[in-house]
């Protein structure tokens, strides 16, 4: 079952697509995230240019800050001071400062603001050559680690650590994934192979548990009705073989009967020459009618297989060039003359073949001639080789068919099979016979026009080659 490997890694596939997908867009959330954040949202960074660009006015009287920095910190609604390293005072504030933060600092007061808050403001502080920049930023706009620490192991191995991780969700996925599909696959299984089954008409059933479990009911239930119409049809198919074949043998005996007496008074001197005539109409008919019992037969036995097969290889040239003779010996009146069109060069066309059944499909085709061209014409046989097939073609110069009639004849309904459309069959069991003969031998038959003007059916045989 070459489905089932398939859907596997259709899962697997699918499972490794959606991991790389699903940390793709993690990053893609990131990013956006970040690129989300206030402006202002690099405090320390902000802290040291403050400390910086903070310089004296050129008297020397007082600290200021450039304008653009004053602005930007106006905008973000931060307070700034700066605290004097030998006072420990502030000597610098902004406009904005809260009366609840104090002027002058110890050196744990200065200790306890680097790393946490003043008054509930958390705040972020910036050096300088004679002093500490202090920052305070609203209070709930940034959440301040009080006391920081970390094993430095810890920090050394968080790559391997991370990786590790990741890798873990990842296997952690894919065993949820495969137990899943795994799942799946195996309702998933019997399905298939029970959908397998139904064309080649096996029975199937499929226990009706799972997911699963309506789909397997249903192909259950069509199995049941295929095998019924099956049962139904080989019994249907079966008696009318067995009624065809009862018919055929039933009527032998009296129309053998009927073709013996009718050739004793057609060869009676005694009766009027009317009377003869009338008797030899007779015996050509039963012999009509006889031969029709027997094509009747014979197409019942090829449709339903019963027909004993006697295939060996046998070299159609000679075979068909016997079936030509026979009739060019019963042309007595010379009105259908049959040319042998075969290459010369042709000697040999090996097919696996029963020989009386080539023979019979070559009668009926030359038959067919006679029987459609009663006022005359001749008749061509010819057998040819080409691309690893046998050809065995039949024409003639006569009357011919027009197209319809021709594409009616390469599909028309089957005549063992009930169509309502019976009345388009006109035919003859003759080219029926010949069809199936071509099937039987992993054949067909074309039919059209002949080159001659006439009408031309070739049948189409696979070749054997010599070892």
């Amino acid at each position: 079952m070459k489905s089932v490997p398939k859907l596997i890694r259709r899962f697997a596939g699918i499972m490794l697509v959606s991991s790389v997908l699903l940390i793709l867009l993690n990053f893609v959330l990131l990013a956006l995230y970040m690129l989300g954040q206030k402006p202002n949202s690099h405090p320390w960074q902000t802290a040291q240019e403050v400390a910086e660009q903070l310089h004296f006015t050129q008297d020397g009287q007082e600290y200021i800050l450039p304008e653009e920095m004053a602005l930007e910190l106006e905008q973000s609604d931060v307070w700034a001071v700066f605290i004097d390293n030998k006072t420990m005072k502030v000597v610098w504030m902004t406009d904005n400062l809260p009366k609840t933060v104090p002027l002058s600092y110890s050196a744990s007061d200065i200790a306890d603001l680097t790393r946490g808050y003043i008054d509930g403001y958390p705040t972020f502080t910036g050096e300088a050559e004679n002093g500490l920049a202090v920052l305070g930023y609203p209070k709930e706009s940034f959440w301040k680690h009080m006391w920081p620490s970390w094993d430095y192991d810890v920090i050394a191995g968080l790559p391997k650590t991370v990786l590790s991780v990741f890798f873990m969700n990842i296997v952690l996925i894919f065993i949820i994934y495969a137990a899943e599909g795994s799942r799946l696959l195996k309702a998933v299984k019997p399905i298939i192979s029970g959908i397998q089954s139904l064309p080649m008409a096996e029975a199937v059933h499929i226990r009706e548990q799972g997911v699963l479990s309506e789909l397997a009911a249903s192909i259950n239930k069509t199995s049941e009705i295929l095998q019924t119409q099956g049962r139904q049809l080989r019994k249907k198919e079966t008696s009318r073989a067995n009624w065809i074949a009862g018919v055929s043998h039933d009527i032998r005996t009296p129309l053998s009967m009927v073709m013996g007496y009718a050739g004793q008074l057609e060869n009676d001197s005694r009766l009027p020459e009317d009377g003869r005539r009338k008797a030899a109409v007779i015996v050509r008919q039963s012999e009509r009618m006889r031969n029709l019992i027997n094509d009747l037969n014979l197409a019942s036995k090829l449709e339903y297989n019963m027909q004993p097969l006697n295939t060996k290889r046998q070299n159609l040239v000679a075979i068909v060039r016997q079936a030509a003779v026979d009739f060019i010996n019963m042309d007595i009146d010379d009105r259908h003359p049959i040319q042998w069109d075969t290459e010369e060069t042709l000697i040999s066309c090996l097919a696996e073949v029963d020989r009386n059944l080539i023979k019979r499909a070559v009668g009926n085709l030359i038959q067919n001639c006679i029987s459609h061209n009663r006022s005359g014409c001749s008749i061509y046989v010819s057998v040819t080789e080409e691309n690893g097939q046998c050809t065995i073609e039949v024409s003639d110069d006569g009357a011919g068919a027009s197209d319809d009639q021709i594409e009616q004849l390469n599909h028309a309904p089957h005549y063992m099979v009930c169509d309502e459309n019976t009345t388009q069959q006109r035919h003859g069991l003759g080219l029926l016979i010949v069809k199936q003969i071509a099937g039987v031998h992993g054949g067909r038959v074309v039919i059209g026009r002949s080159i001659y003007g006439g009408f031309c059916v070739r049948m189409v045989l696979p070749e054997v080659r010599n070892c």
